[in-house]
């Protein structure tokens, strides 16, 4: 609700009024929903890709385990660690996790497989030996580069807080204040934010009266 705010904010100091559609995967998604439920005067069309209106328990129990890589990190200091090395392994392990979770069992399967990343077999050492914890190592790495561990412990709160359900009147009147189209999409194998997920955004949809298209893709890449 606070980043939508920020942007309407931003909207008004531009002089913009209305906007033809919002859009977002995922996160953006839950901000597109945020815009239709809290400022539905404002958009006249909403797209929600792979995304939800209520963080599930696995999402949490997913996003819990990234925080607390961070929080455990001894370089995290309470936060306070931009004087000095920031959290760096603590970060890189909630990527890896928080990667993970935007494949499906059959990307990896068809990426990875059981190949070895450089020897003929087992080494018998902690160091990544299979294809696929190579690749997890590098993404760990690459994000440490461009991200910050306190923004990531603020971004993955904030999805777990969003829950459309949770206001005044439920599903049935979320989007009660908003005449906007609805455009939603869902992915089979995402298991982050599984079909169900988006089913339950068209049906709150349709609930208000609002005119929604809803298409599930069928493809074998998950939620990434």
């Amino acid at each position: 609700g606070d980043f939508v705010a920020a942007q309407v904010r931003l909207l008004d100091v531009l002089g913009i009024e209305q906007l033809l559609a919002v859009a977002g995967g995922s996160l953006g998604g839950m901000q597109a929903l945020e815009w239709a439920a809290s400022w539905g005067q404002r958009v006249r069309g909403v797209i929600a890709l792979a995304t939800t209106a209520r963080s599930s328990a696995m999402t949490l129990a997913l996003n819990a385990t990234g925080r607390l890589a961070i929080t455990s990190d001894p370089n995290w200091c309470g936060g306070d660690y931009y004087a000095g090395p920031p959290p760096a392994a603590g970060l890189a392990t909630a990527r890896r996790l928080g990667h993970i979770s935007y494949l499906s069992a059959e990307a990896l399967e068809d990426k990875f497989d059981r190949r070895w990343q450089e020897s003929a077999g087992p080494q018998w050492s902690h160091a990544a030996e299979f294809a696929v914890e190579s690749y997890l190592e590098h993404q760990g790495r690459a994000f440490v580069n461009r991200f910050d561990a306190n923004s990531y412990l603020v971004i993955t709160r904030a999805m777990d807080y969003f829950d459309l359900s949770a206001r005044a009147g439920g599903w049935e009147t979320a989007f009660s204040t908003t005449s906007a189209r609805f455009f939603v999409a869902s992915w089979n194998t995402d298991w982050l934010y599984p079909p169900t997920e988006s089913e339950r955004i068209v049906a709150a949809a349709q609930a208000a009266g609002r005119q929604v298209d809803y298409y599930p893709f069928a493809s074998a890449r998950g939620h990434d």
